[in-house]
């Protein structure tokens, strides 16, 4: 796993890679706005659990769709909590990532709910959001290219090299 960070509207915002995906942590995003309540907040709302529900069944072969039921029936509720944590762990979802621990803890989401997080927030965080997320994969992209570059002359020189000596 490896950590990268972006500068959202003055807030340090974490993104971790995992397998494949990025994950973007809504515990830092939250943090201009409040305090982590935001995002159980944001999880009882009805369309949140709906949303969370859709892109699992997309994404996650694991996902347990009767279990999103019984959350999908409750949402809305005054009655109605529910942590990332328990979603993860009863819904055997992957989009969410929670982490306990001081340096590096927090709620981490798959970069498609990260911005459907960042859109219930504020549109122009949001809007910032996915445009230093772009300018990152860019210059990651820059980099990756520019090691291939580098690489293929190395190999080209080395192959000249080789042949004038035979």
């Amino acid at each position: 796993m490896k950590n990268r960070t972006i500068a959202v509207k003055g807030s340090e915002i974490t993104i971790i890679t995992q397998g494949n995906e990025d994950y973007i942590s809504l515990t830092d995003m939250v943090r201009s706005f409040g305090d982590e309540s935001i995002i159980t907040n944001w999880l009882r709302n009805r369309n949140t659990i709906e949303f969370l529900g859709i892109w699992e069944q997309i994404n996650n072969p694991g996902f347990k769709p009767l279990e999103f039921e019984g959350f999908k029936k409750q949402a809305g509720l005054n009655s109605f909590w529910i942590s990332p944590k328990r979603w993860i762990e009863t819904t055997n979802a992957i989009g969410l990532i929670s982490k306990a621990g001081r340096y590096g803890g927090g709620t981490f989401a798959q970069r498609d709910i990260a911005f459907e997080f960042g859109s219930w927030l504020s549109p122009e965080f949001k809007l910032y959001l996915i445009k230093e997320f772009q300018r990152l994969k860019e210059d990651e992209t820059k980099r990756l290219e520019e090691g291939w570059s580098a690489r293929r002359m190395l190999t080209k020189i080395n192959y000249r090299i080789h042949t004038d000596a035979i």
